[in-house]
């Protein structure tokens, strides 16, 4: 029997782990995601095209240049200010934000930096402006079903 290789119709889970370049891991996952490759599904950085043609146990090292990951790191997104002018229950690293500007849009940001009485939100994915080293290792591929197509019920996304 040949193993099956990736391609459009092909139900494809992967498990991955996202390093900085200097190879501190940001991110590991190691429950399978999976996807029908070739259907709606994007995978980070052309992640789909890197994994096409390779079957299960193959890893797969893609660098990730910030514009094709999570954008450059926009400056207009991060404020500082005096911290007693922040309420008492945002006042420590990583609490959420939600801001929203004059249209009526609502944005996270998260408390980043805290120092010297000054209190840092930032808005952008904690991701953005970092390139990416990304090594995926394929866990299984096989014929789509029906079921396999189906719009999902969840969602997930890098974090």
């Amino acid at each position: 029997m040949t193993q099956d290789v990736i391609k459009p119709g092909k139900f494809v889970s992967l498990t991955y782990v996202i390093t900085d370049m200097e190879s501190n891991v940001l991110e590991q996952n190691d429950i399978p995601v999976s996807y029908v490759h070739g259907g709606d599904t994007e995978l980070i950085g052309s992640m789909d095209k890197a994994v096409a043609g390779k079957s299960v146990g193959d890893k797969v090292e893609v660098i990730v240049p910030p514009e094709d990951a999570f954008g450059p790191h926009d400056p207009d997104l991060t404020f500082t200010d005096d911290i007693d002018n922040v309420p008492p229950q945002f006042r420590q690293l990583g609490a959420e934000v939600q801001m929203q500007n004059a249209d009526g849009e609502v944005k996270n940001f998260y408390v980043t930096k805290i120092e010297d009485g000054k209190l840092t939100v930032d808005g952008n994915h904690p991701l953005a402006g970092k390139t990416l080293k990304i090594t995926v290792t394929i866990r299984e591929v096989r014929d789509a079903t029906p079921d396999d197509m189906a719009p999902p019920t969840g969602s997930c996304s890098i974090n």
